[in-house]
């Protein structure tokens, strides 16, 4: 019996696949891959080698690029294009299509959404699963995604949304700057100049300063997290002893730390990698061996759960 179930499930599987091919069809079977994605292992492969499936993605995609400037965008469309992004990013996320997904540029189709400043909701429903597939590309290791995401020049683009978003597109953007970080190309790629580090220090500034009336545990632990990891940069770290919010020094998030002993170890962290007399190797050891047991599982599971949350509140989507 179980054996037959799978087999109809497979059927149904590439039966919908098929159907993207197809406007008529389109639609519907959106929406049934979007939803039943995380029960299906191999969808990314099946995806990609179908034929015709991605230029299909594509299409929806590029679809409702007029719609957003001026921003004319509809819960509808944005809807349906956000469907079609779940389920873009099961490929951003396999390991047998990540490199292929990469190669064929199609992230950057998804800039010109990160780009909209619009704060109604199909907007921030845009750019929020736009940056979901950004940061399954980067919730693994992997020199090749960070060297591409820096070449096409997201980083403006994050650090915008981290400026001026709301509260989840803010905590997925700091996330995915964590881990450009956590790369070694991205760390010296951001404090190479002295102008790309004070931009991101300028608007990891802001956001200290926004959680002080906002406060939010899992958007200070990311922020916290890039401070760590510039911390390990002797350059930056001249810096940060000079533009460290006063915040992270004195006890302005202590109620945000009572339940919660792993920022308040990252903060206690990186205020010991900025004294002078630090032992920065044991510091970088301390800072890698934090990463190891948060960055990959607690990370995803935050991210899944915060999608998960935005989309019931604004009911653009039934889960």
């Amino acid at each position: 019996m179980k054996t037959n179930q799978q087999e109809v499930g497979t059927e149904l599987v590439c039966q919908w696949i098929i159907q993207l091919s197809y406007p008529g069809t389109r639609e519907n079977a959106l929406i049934q891959l979007s939803q039943k994605r995380e029960g299906i292992p191999n969808l990314a492969p099946m995806l990609w080698h179908s034929f015709g499936t991605v230029a299909a993605l594509l299409q929806e995609i590029t679809s409702i690029y007029p719609f957003i400037t001026p921003p004319v965008l509809t819960a509808h469309q944005s809807n349906r294009v956000c469907n079609a992004l779940a389920v873009m990013q099961c490929l951003a996320v396999h390991p047998e299509t990540k490199l292929p997904f990469l190669e064929a540029l199609i992230p950057l189709f998804l800039y010109p959404f990160l780009r909209t400043t619009s704060k109604e909701r199909p907007f921030e429903y845009l750019r929020l699963t736009s940056l979901g597939v950004i940061g399954s590309l980067v919730k693994t290791d992997n020199e090749e995604v960070i060297s591409f995401l820096i070449s096409s020049k997201i980083m403006p683009l994050i650090l915008r949304i981290m400026e001026t978003g709301s509260e989840l597109p803010q905590t997925v953007a700091t996330f995915i700057l964590q881990r450009i970080l956590m790369a070694e190309t991205g760390l010296t790629h951001v404090c190479q100049t002295f102008d790309r580090f004070s931009h991101v220090a300028m608007i990891l500034g802001k956001l200290v300063l926004s959680l002080v009336s906002q406060p939010s545990p899992r958007l200070l632990k990311h922020v916290v997290l890039c401070y760590l990891r510039l911390s390990e940069n002797q350059q930056a770290r001249e810096a940060l002893h000079q533009c460290l919010p006063d915040q992270l020094r004195d006890s302005t998030f202590s109620s945000c730390l009572v339940n919660d002993k792993y920022i308040k170890h990252w903060i206690q962290q990186l205020l010991k990698n900025l004294e002078p007399q630090s032992d920065q190797l044991m510091a970088v050891f301390e800072t890698k061996k934090m990463f190891f047991f948060n960055s990959r599982s607690e990370v995803t599971a935050n991210i899944q759960l915060m999608n998960k949350d935005f989309l019931q509140g604004t009911g653009l989507i039934s889960l």
